[in-house]
């Protein structure tokens, strides 16, 4: 009857009406129909008209779906309809994300997007986010279901790292120690325990590429102080530092990820009060203070000091000189940051609390041991928390259910996604469970599934823009008032306890995190400016505010500001962190950062850093605060500028453009 149709491209393919049969049956059969023999008869129903409307014009595809939901409709076969029009809206789906897949790939050949800030510009780095974007649309339209892949299109939550949905874990704290002590296989043969510091941590930078490569996020050693400090027993310090220089080095040049970035890489010290472990700290922080080859300032591995009463904290104890450094270096460098483990919510684990760059912290464990080394953060989902705000129309209650759906939707895609990684094989993370880098994981065999050893890790649910939803309901901020605050601490506290509800309620470790947003923070507001139109205060900055942080912009003094977020760190068990910014660094006001970090300590903070300018000219090496394009010794305009971004170090020619603002609007905290 008919020869051609046309394809939505516009091509004439041959005509074949066993394609509507099909489509037909399917959709019946998906409402608990089996007729075949109907499904024919309604096919030529589907030809009559077809011949009647377009006689010997040819016709497309479109056109034939239309004349099959009416015939449907109007022969009495609603419920078929009606799966045949969620069929078709599914596939329209899919191939309209198939069209934004191409037309991001054509974007990611000109340039790789700023989505992290650590990604380079490089060919594999290219081939990577093309990988990245295939994936997010396969995840989203074949895996992930319906609703949820929906709340994070529309912008309720975001699924943060989606291309990794179902390839691997987010991060873990590598026990360095074990791997050094008996050796371990990356790839091609068997790699014997090292004996002097520099194989030591030549062999500690290898450790973590090659985690890296088995997972997405970051990398870090709890104990690298410890871990190290039988290596360097018989070492000269000569040879000492060398072998930390070399480890630096090599953290700011070994590539993972297929050559696309350096491993995101963060070290705990601190507390060990032996000799060796002394000499591995001072050691370190020596290297990191002098900077790369030319001076340049390291971008990795991001140092995590451990403060501790008795161990370091006071004049007189052991470790105090080494804490007096650490100030010296980060007045310089930005690194070290500072973890407290004397915090109401760390204390009760001794000296075992170790965080990471980026802001991950977990020790609570309802599935196993509560130990720092082998585990780490599963996956992480954030809610769009001004989105709540403007929807509730100041109206609290409204606030409350809708962010009670919004937990329990992610807590649902969160055990979704556990079990999709759970079904992962041993020989899918060859080091990281072939190795037994994760805890419990040598109890396994090459072709075993993982389930049970990850169920040690953490499930996270994170939020973003306390301050701007604050504002949407009261119209001030927490830095602005005090019932500002008192509801910020409400509904933090809230999200806390729903974490803990789940822990209870399905045997795993949800927690809650104070979300480390990077592309996220334009994402949502693009988004919610689309739906809700520009709302002065809220969405009117092309950025919201990182998790509890007080606004960049706002004026505050230092103190006040780690007193105001001191109180958000013991309900963001999964990772937190806090900032005060200086105008240049203060390495000839080491007393005004040591008096910070003491107030940071009172203020039951967890994790935090101090923040300044960076600036180094690739032409002749000046190091220091360039207010200008061009450099004031040598007048060039070759400027490398460092700064901090959600918890890590980069340059800002990566940042994106919502970072790149926020950074521009940031304000000293004097």
């Amino acid at each position: 009857m008919f020869n051609k149709i046309k394809k939505r491209d516009g091509r004439e393919v041959d005509f074949d009406e066993h394609n509507i049969t099909e489509a037909i049956f399917k959709a019946a059969k998906s409402v608990g129909g089996a007729d075949r023999q109907l499904a024919m008869e309604l096919t030529l129903e589907v030809l009559k008209i077809l011949k009647e409307k377009y006689r010997e014009k040819i016709f497309s595809v479109e056109e034939v779906q239309d004349t099959v939901e009416k015939v449907l409709i109007e022969t009495g076969h609603a419920k078929t309809a009606k799966a045949y029009i969620l069929y078709r809206d599914r596939r329209t789906k899919i191939r309209d994300a198939k069209s934004d897949l191409m037309d991001t790939v054509a974007e990611i050949l000109i340039e790789t997007s700023r989505e992290n800030a650590n990604i380079s510009n490089s060919p594999s780095a290219k081939m990577l986010q093309i990988a990245s974007a295939a994936s997010k649309v396969y995840y989203l339209n074949r895996l992930i279901p319906e609703k949820i892949a929906n709340a994070h299109m529309c912008g309720d939550i975001h699924i943060h790292d989606l291309d990794y949905y179902g390839k691997t874990l987010n991060c873990v704290q590598i026990p360095l120690g074990k791997l050094l002590k008996n050796g371990f296989n990356n790839g091609n043969g068997y790699i014997r325990p090292p004996k002097r510091p520099n194989a030591a941590t030549a062999l500690a930078a290898i450790i973590l590429q090659s985690s890296q490569n088995d997972m997405h996020g970051g990398q870090s050693f709890a104990f690298f102080d410890r871990d190290m400090a039988a290596f360097v027993e018989k070492a000269s310090n000569d040879e000492v530092y060398q072998a930390m220089e070399a480890f630096i080095y090599n953290l700011n040049s070994l590539h993972s990820r297929a050559g696309a970035q350096v491993p995101f890489s963060s070290i705990n010290l601190g507390t060990d009060i032996s000799e060796s472990g002394r000499r591995v700290t001072k050691n370190l922080l020596l290297a990191y203070e002098k900077g790369l080859g030319r001076g340049e300032n390291p971008i990795f591995p991001n140092i995590i000091f451990k403060v501790k009463e008795g161990i370091n904290f006071n004049p007189g104890d052991p470790n105090y000189d080494l804490f007096k450094l650490a100030i010296r270096v980060a007045a310089q460098r930005l690194n070290p940051t500072f973890s407290f483990l004397d915090a109401s919510f760390n204390k009760i684990y001794g000296n075992q609390i170790a965080y990471m760059g980026c802001r991950t912290r977990l020790m609570a464990n309802v599935c196993g041991p509560e130990v720092t080394d082998g585990r780490g953060n599963l996956s992480f989902t954030t809610i769009n928390l001004p989105r709540v705000a403007i929807q509730a129309r100041g109206d609290l209650i409204a606030f409350y259910q809708r962010l009670t759906e919004l937990i329990d939707l992610v807590v649902e895609q969160l055990l979704h996604r556990f079990k999709v990684q759970g079904n992962l094989k041993v020989k899918d993370m060859p080091f990281l469970m072939g190795q037994g880098v994760y805890l419990d994981s040598e109890k396994l065999n090459f072709n075993d599934r993982i389930e049970d050893v990850i169920k040690n890790g953490s499930l996270s649910v994170g939020f973003i823009g306390l301050a701007e939803a604050l504002y949407a309901l009261m119209r001030k901020h927490h830095g602005e008032s005090k019932e500002a605050q008192l509801l910020g601490e409400e509904i933090i506290a809230f999200m806390h306890n729903k974490m803990n509800k789940a822990t209870e309620r399905y045997g795993l470790n949800f927690s809650l995190i104070a979300t480390p947003a990077e592309s996220l923070a334009g994402r949502f507001v693009k988004l919610d400016r689309a739906q809700y139109g520009i709302i002065n205060g809220v969405n009117d900055k092309d950025y919201y505010t990182n998790s509890f942080h007080i606004p960049v912009n706002y004026k505050i003094n230092a103190y006040e500001k780690i007193q105001l977020e001191g109180i958000y760190h013991k309900y963001t068990l999964a990772g937190h962190i806090s900032y005060v910014e200086f105008d240049a660094p203060p390495i000839n006001n080491l007393s005004a950062v040591e008096d910070i970090i003491r107030h940071m300590k009172a203020s039951d903070i967890g994790y935090a850093g101090i923040n300044f300018p960076v600036d180094f000219c690739e032409n002749c090496g000046y190091i220091g605060v360039v207010h200008s394009d061009s450099c004031p010794l040598c007048k060039q305009n070759n400027i490398k500028r460092i700064r901090r971004i959600t918890g890590y170090l980069s340059t800002i020619n990566r940042f994106n453009d919502a970072k790149y603002d926020e950074l521009n609007d940031r304000i000293v905290h004097l």
